[in-house]
């Protein structure tokens, strides 16, 4: 009887990433693969700290699964496991705390825990990109890891910390992944990474890896996720023309005061960052763009509050997730005086999460009556949903196939849960 490993991922799209690929190997090995944690052998929790809230979601994804009977193997990884791994064992001492560094390595400790066997030292050696080509994964979407690590040092980020200094995955290894998830089955590829526009490979940049990418013989589109605004440049925008390339980047911001990003540590003003979307926009005037907001970093004033909140109107973006500001030991922010009330925190936050949801509806609205090209990724109780080309969602009121792209006219928006999706019908 095959053994049964649950998966539960916190955090962003490189743990998505690497979950994906840890899952794809146990199918592999024979295992049955969950998303869940019920009646199962083997619990794999992907941690993420990037906040408290999410030291806080972490701890309570281990708890409610022991809380509920697992008795088997547990296993906690991810940036949590960097951060607090003594802890972490203390709190857990049957779980194995796996580091970032030895993630891959998951699928050789779980093997030797059932054959009873300890895994010599010096095959316990994993790395940040040894990992095979993920042939079946919980998303549609492949997630294609090309760089992990960060040299920026932002003053209220634990990330280079915990996912260590900056380092490039070498190109060819990157095309062959492209060329082997495609092969699968995958229609889109996401290029994922802590910070993807600082990649270098012996002197090739990201736009030169972005060409080599779209120049691929076969047929897929590319997403960009994640990516910082101050390392763009003209041959970067010359390839967002590319038909391969979709509309849409995950754009961060921070905040719109010039004063909090200087304290902040960031490597943009928030006049360089209104012109990079004035150049996106320039490319496709309904380009997608969404980012993070920290509100209540030490010394913002409602002034600069302000400047953030201007900022989302302006700017129109597509989607903008919305932090309080988590105070983080070991960055250079936790000492920092004028600190903003917790209540003042949470005032801010629910009147940029207001606007956030008014720019969304805004900037969705623009697509009612046009088509667009649906990746679909669920499908259930009669319904079919999925992402268009933008990035946006789409919930088309028929089941469809899976993983197949759908050219689907717009005619509304209605509100699914707190999420205003577009719905469409398929064009035949």
């Amino acid at each position: 009887m095959k053994k049964r490993i649950g998966f539960k991922t916190l955090g962003c799209r490189l743990n998505q990433f690497e979950t994906d690929a840890l899952a794809s190997k146990f199918v592999g090995l024979g295992y049955e693969v969950v998303e869940n944690s019920k009646d199962i052998d083997v619990f794999i929790v992907n941690t993420c700290t990037v906040t408290n809230q999410s030291d806080q979601k972490s701890r309570y994804v281990v708890n409610n699964a022991l809380n509920h009977g697992h008795t088997g193997m547990l296993v906690i990884t991810g940036c949590m496991a960097n951060h607090h791994k003594e802890q972490l064992e203390k709190r857990y001492p049957n779980a194995y705390v796996v580091d970032n560094q030895q993630k891959s390595t998951i699928p050789q400790l779980v093997e030797a825990h059932y054959n009873k066997e300890i895994l010599p030292s010096n095959q316990n050696v994993g790395g940040v990109f040894d990992y095979a080509p993920a042939a079946e994964t919980f998303h549609t979407r492949s997630m294609i890891k090309i760089q992990d690590g960060c040299d920026n040092y932002c003053t209220f980020c634990i990330i280079p910390k915990v996912r260590g200094r900056a380092v490039s995955r070498p190109v060819e290894d990157i095309l062959e992944n492209i060329r082997q998830v495609v092969g699968f089955g995958y229609k889109e590829v996401v290029i994922t990474g802590v910070n993807i526009s600082r990649y270098n490979d012996n002197g090739i940049g990201f736009s030169a890896l972005l060409k080599q990418i779209v120049d691929i013989n076969l047929d897929f589109r590319v997403r960009i996720s994640s990516i910082e605004p101050d390392s763009f440049d003209e041959a970067f925008f010359e390839l967002l023309k590319h038909p391969k390339i979709t509309p849409h980047l995950h754009l961060c911001l921070q905040s719109a005061s010039e004063s909090v990003l200087l304290q902040m540590r960031r490597m943009y003003t928030y006049k360089l960052y209104k012109r990079m979307v004035e150049r996106l926009r320039a490319v496709d005037p309904r380009f997608n763009i969404t980012t993070d907001i920290i509100v209540g970093f030490p010394g913002e004033t409602e002034a600069d509050f302000q400047k953030s909140l201007e900022a989302v109107e302006e700017l129109n973006f597509g989607h903008v997730h919305t932090f309080k500001y988590s105070k983080r030991e070991d960055t250079r922010a936790a000492r920092m005086s004028n600190t903003v009330p917790e209540s003042e925190k949470s005032l801010r936050s629910e009147q940029l999460r207001q606007a956030a949801n008014d720019s969304k509806i805004n900037y969705r609205q623009q697509f009612v009556g046009d088509q667009l090209k649906v990746l679909v990724d669920t499908v259930k109780d009669g319904y079919s949903k999925g992402y268009g080309e933008y990035y946006v969602p789409v919930k088309i009121n028929q089941v469809l196939e899976r993983n197949k792209l759908y050219t689907v006219k717009i005619t509304g928006i209605e509100t699914w849960g707190e999420e205003p999706n577009l719905i469409g019908v398929v064009q035949n």
